[in-house]
């Protein structure tokens, strides 16, 4: 349904609302959204849409990657899907694969490996495994609000502790701070270090723009509070959205060195895909008078179009402007410290442990137990 502008409104506490069958899809079937709440007005145009989570029995965890200008070769994402709903997520064509879209189901469907922690460690174990870090997660976040009770970050997080492998964790939740337990025994040998994303300082336009993310101020206190309890922390400002927010990538890092954080990157924004025309959908939506200038500025550092594939470029960005925010970056990263080249982290302390006793006495042997 559209509103008097003919525009599809974003449902309540969404990053989108639209929700266009996958590129893989045969079949697709348009509906009124509003009618379901039994609502209406201008509020029936802004569906509630409930989160619903579905266990994927996947058999493997980690995933690896050749990419060049990605700065891990092996990953593990506890979630596919990701309930913080930022409109310009490059993860969201990755539902297109189960059928889903990359939409409102990208952030309302989500995926959950309860079985991450026991497939970490079998992997962790086989006799080929040549121990370097594993990034948490790289394409949804692992502290998404699910994460609050399922607690499987968490035990990925104690396998990797207990095996002595070294971690990266990226993320753009505050949630990140209840494992700072786990994270400062680790960084006590050189084996974890977390990167905070923050697109924002403005608490309106994060509001708008990931609506269901920690708010900047929330993300500031977590930096601190990590950093204080001695686990090294970087600050990505991720995405950078030429004419939107490029302007704040020197408070940003200004905050965030105030905060704490040692290091510091960022990643020009990327709508492969569907993404293009959500991220549209929503520039339409909330900043209607600055929509234009925005692409066009976007258009600007990718060649003329929206998105760019390319590897040493797709990072960030190229041509005149790209070049100019790309040294303002490194001005103030070299200004305020946070440029200064960091050792690798750790291997050395890579042991596989022995069997659990549930290993050595499986509950199904165990007839007394019952």
């Amino acid at each position: 349904m559209e509103d008097q502008q003919g525009r599809t409104p974003q449902a309540r506490g969404r990053g989108t609302a639209q929700n266009a069958a996958g590129r893989f899809e045969r079949l697709a079937v348009d509906f009124d959204a509003g009618w379901l709440d039994g609502e209406t007005g201008p509020e029936a145009l802004r569906p509630r849409v409930k989160t619903e989570y579905f266990v994927d029995q996947s058999r493997q965890i980690v995933t690896s990657n050749d990419s060049p200008d990605v700065p891990f070769t092996f990953s593990v994402n506890p979630y596919r899907g990701c309930e913080h709903g930022c409109s310009y997520c490059y993860a969201r064509p990755y539902h297109e694969y189960l059928g889903l879209s990359a939409g409102l189901d990208f952030e309302s469907k989500i995926m959950v490996k309860p079985d991450a922690p026991r497939l970490l460690e079998e992997f962790l174990r086989a006799p080929k495994w040549k121990p370097e870090a594993i990034a948490l997660s790289g394409v949804t976040d692992c502290y998404q609000p699910a994460e609050r009770k399922l607690l499987i970050t968490r035990g990925c997080l104690e396998v990797l502790s207990r095996f002595g492998n070294p971690v990266g964790v990226i993320t753009k939740s505050a949630l990140v701070t209840r494992d700072a337990d786990l994270l400062t025994e680790m960084a006590s040998r050189n084996l974890a270090r977390v990167t905070l994303s923050i697109t924002t300082l403005d608490p309106e336009l994060a509001r708008r723009l990931e609506p269901r993310a920690s708010s900047p101020a929330k993300r500031l206190e977590a930096i601190a509070t990590l950093a204080q309890a001695g686990v090294p922390v970087s600050v990505a400002v991720a995405p950078l959205i030429p004419g939107l927010n490029e302007h704040e990538a020197p408070a940003i890092l200004k905050a965030a060195a105030d905060a704490g954080a040692t290091a510091a990157g960022f990643i020009m924004l990327r709508l492969p895909y569907g993404v293009k025309d959500i991220f549209q959908g929503w520039l339409e939506e909330h900043y209607p008078q600055r929509a234009d200038k925005v692409l066009s500025a976007i258009r600007s550092v990718r060649g003329g179009d929206l998105t760019a594939t390319g590897f040493g470029t797709r990072m960030t960005g190229e041509g005149p402007r790209a070049d100019v925010l790309e040294r303002l970056f490194a001005i103030h990263a070299e200004r305020l410290g946070l440029n200064r080249r960091r050792p690798a982290l750790s291997t050395k302390h890579f042991r596989p442990p022995g069997p659990r006793q549930q290993e050595l006495f499986p509950l199904e042997s165990a007839g007394w137990w019952s």
